[in-house]
């Protein structure tokens, strides 16, 4: 029998050999099998129960407390995925009519307007997939606005040496400079740091607030006016609205520009990656540079508006990830005025947690935090040699999933951890009482904690070698089948 793959010219017609379309070639006989592939024979339950047992291995949300910083990994409610499966959102094609998509539409709109009032500003775009994308949206417009204003020679941006580490990676893909700012001993951005590098040449601030020390900044107003004096635009890193929402505005404390992680405040199942939502707000003055199109009521009707000359073009296909605009509007929805609850109950959530742990960690910030705070191994480190990494690696035998280590740089032995508002106060006991345990440990049974985890399918990896000598690809010749 030839061997032969199709180059269909006209578009490849799955099942109609021959073709006169379709170019056959021959395979070479060097990558043709010479003997059938000796793939296991299995009845149907049994590769069910394999794959079956191997999800169990699998932790997220649903299995367990998920305390991972700065990730904001809250339970995401039932009733968001039965609305988001309803037969008109889920069957909706990409490509349906104005007139055939009011309703999807209309969700868009009405979550830019929820939007809008959260952030305090007064036009937003849907279309960024993620934080990321947003923070370059965000950046791309303070630059196109720069730009037309003649301004060019403004390419520096200014960050905390806190920032998230998609902030200078995002200025860099902006074609922009980053400019590093200091913390100061309460955890504040230095203003005296600040200001020393304000020039003409300076584009923008870009700042988390919270801070991703958990620390809401206390001269929040004082930077975004100096800012401002020296001819810059300031950009709001939303990654951690979860714990101002219906509290405070960014717009009100002097932002430009704010992204939203929807995937994040307004819940949507992120693990792993995806999916998310970074939709971008802005001030009037940058909304012509807005990414086309922009979801806009003419009347009664809700249509797409394309018609912005001065736009910096799509950052993202269609209209942006829409499944995650029904999620995040019914989540919104049903706290409906009470949404300030979210964030109360999440800062309260954290500090208690805070309050608990301090006996047995370092602190290093003696402020109330927000949504999260950042606790040290550094005394464990100095005194029994048990580091961050052993802390996280042994809470994973105690059935939780490790929080955020060595994150932010400016704290030594870093333990980032964010309870949510989901959680419950016995799930919050239970992770204290396995912290302390630890800690507990880290005096009694060092070793324990070197070797962790003990009781979980994969046990501690050399990451440092999986680093220097990483397997990209799977060897054939090393299985024992392929004799």
């Amino acid at each position: 029998m030839r061997l032969v793959y199709e180059k269909s010219r006209a578009g490849r017609r799955a099942g109609r050999l021959p073709n006169p379309d379709v170019e056959r070639v021959d395979v070479p006989a060097a990558l043709r099998r010479q003997a059938p592939a000796r793939l296991p024979e299995l009845a149907e339950p049994d590769l069910v129960r394999h794959f079956t047992e191997l999800s169990t291995r699998n932790f997220g949300i649903d299995t367990g407390f998920y305390p991972l910083g700065s990730c904001t990994m809250k339970h995401n409610p039932r009733a968001n995925e039965r609305v988001v499966n309803l037969p008109g959102f889920r069957d909706l094609h990409p490509y349906q009519e104005e007139d055939g998509s009011q309703g999807a539409l209309e969700v868009m709109w009405r979550l830019q307007e929820i939007l809008k009032e959260v952030t305090g500003l007064h036009e937003v775009t849907l279309q960024p997939a993620a934080g990321s994308q947003g923070e370059l949206t965000g950046l791309l417009l303070i630059k196109a606005l720069l730009d037309a204003a003649g301004e060019r020679q403004r390419v520096e941006v200014l960050a905390p040496d806190t920032a998230h580490g998609t902030n200078p990676a995002s200025v860099t893909m902006a074609g922009l400079e980053l400019v590093d700012v200091k913390t100061d001993e309460r955890g504040n951005v230095d203003v005296a740091d600040l200001e020393s590098k304000l020039s003409d040449r300076t584009a923008a601030l870009m700042l988390t607030n919270p801070s991703t020390l958990g620390l809401f900044e206390e001269g929040i107003t004082e930077l975004t006016e100096a800012v401002h004096s020296a001819g810059g635009y300031c950009y709001y890193d939303g990654a951690n609205l979860n714990a101002v929402c219906g509290i405070s505005r960014p717009g009100d404390m002097g932002f430009d520009v704010v992204h939203i992680n929807l995937h994040k405040t307004f819940s949507q199942p992120h693990g792993g990656g995806g999916p998310g939502g970074g939709p971008v707000a802005v001030r009037d003055e940058l909304a012509p540079y807005l990414p086309v199109p922009v979801v806009a009521r003419a009347g009664d009707r809700f249509v797409f508006d394309a018609d912005r000359p001065a736009s910096i073009g799509r950052v993202r296909g269609f209209g942006g990830p829409f499944g995650v605009f029904v999620r995040s509007y019914a989540f919104i929805r049903r706290y409906g005025p009470a949404l300030r609850e979210m964030s109360e109950v999440a800062v309260l959530n954290a500090n208690y947690l805070m309050a608990r742990l301090r006996e047995a960690y370092d602190v290093p910030y003696e402020r109330a935090c927000m949504h999260e705070f950042v606790a040290s191994a550094r005394t464990l480190k100095k005194e029994q040699g048990i580091t961050a990494l052993d802390v996280a690696k042994r809470l994973m035998d105690y059935g939780f999933h490790p929080p955020t280590v060595y994150f932010p740089l400016v704290v030594p032995e870093a333990l980032m951890i964010e309870p949510t508002e989901t959680e419950a106060k016995e799930t919050l006991d239970e992770f204290v009482d396995a912290m302390l345990a630890i800690a507990e440990e880290a005096k009694s049974s060092p070793d324990l904690l070197r070797a962790a985890p003990n009781s979980r399918p994969v046990r501690r990896l050399d990451e440092v070698r999986a680093t220097k000598h990483p397997v990209l690809r799977y060897r054939f010749d090393d299985h024992p089948s392929s004799e």
